[in-house]
């Protein structure tokens, strides 16, 4: 337990304009995230607007875990049967395509990271109903959040919502505690069972990130040494928020102006009981 750090107030704050920060940055590419635009581009334009407009650094270029290569751009595309860790380059996005686009900027060394699902032209209803899905498992994984419950309570609702879906989650990836450092303890993960795993303390940040895929769970990494796909070639979805543990439950650090609204499940069981 000792190793999972608590944030002290100027930390809170400091992630709290991060967050906000990673999230505008979602906001600022949608308009651009259409049929034809490259991978590359889009690239392109969050690291400028990162850069001139905001003033931060994206997290992911050139970051290099041991055993990895430093990763070469700023931030990460992931498109259709691409699990995570996409890497931007010169494909054009086509009518029907799944795009995640996962974001981390560095504040006054605070991270911010967060990651959307972007669907391209006409979807099919296959994408649109993986994306929802995988939509609500991050939400119904957020909304276990507060202290005395358990890790693995984020985990096994977000696994049980996948699996009567029809769906699977992927097992090697999983969300991460944040803050000065962009990946600490603990591991998110996103199966798992109730009442297991660490106990959540209020001052804890960390993501919640699930990946689903619409066929098997099982992946397989390129050869850029970065990029994961489903071994099926079925598309997989991805959202993300990075959270905070508060004294009464939860509070989500990467939101803006332009941030999706929680499904309605959530905002129903959050609204106070009417007499």
């Amino acid at each position: 337990m000792s190793n999972i750090s608590i944030k002290t107030p100027a930390d809170i704050e400091g992630m709290r304009i991060a967050g906000r920060l990673g999230s505008e940055v979602l906001d600022y590419i949608t308009p651009f995230v259409k049929v034809g635009v490259t991978t590359g581009e889009l690239d392109r334009l969050c690291h400028e607007y990162m850069v001139m407009v905001q003033g931060t650094i994206p997290a992911p270029l050139n970051y290099c875990p041991p055993g990895y290569t430093p990763y070469p751009k700023a931030i990460c595309t992931s498109v259709n049967d691409v699990i995570c860790h996409g890497i931007p380059g010169d494909k054009a996005l086509k009518d029907g395509d799944m795009v995640n686009l996962d974001i981390t900027v560095i504040k006054d060394g605070y991270h911010g990271d967060n990651s959307r699902m972007f669907l391209v032209g006409k979807p099919s209803i296959l994408a649109k109903r993986l994306n929802e899905v995988t939509y609500e498992c991050m939400w119904l994984g957020i909304a276990q959040v507060k202290p005395g419950a358990h890790l693995g309570d984020i985990g096994h609702v977000i696994q049980q919502h996948a699996e009567k879906n029809g769906y699977s989650v992927v097992r090697e990836f999983c969300g991460h505690g944040i803050g000065k450092v962009f990946h600490e303890e603990p591991q998110v993960l996103h199966y798992g069972r109730p009442g297991t795993l660490e106990r959540l303390e209020a001052g804890m940040i960390f993501t919640i990130e699930p990946m689903i895929n619409a066929g098997r769970r099982e992946i397989k990494e390129m050869g850029d040494g970065w990029t994961i796909k489903t071994k099926d070639k079925k598309p997989s979805a991805q959202w993300e928020h990075t959270i905070l543990v508060t004294e009464t439950g939860y509070e989500v650090l990467t939101v803006s102006a332009g941030s999706p609204p929680p499904p309605a499940f959530i905002t129903q069981a959050a609204a106070p009981a009417v007499a």
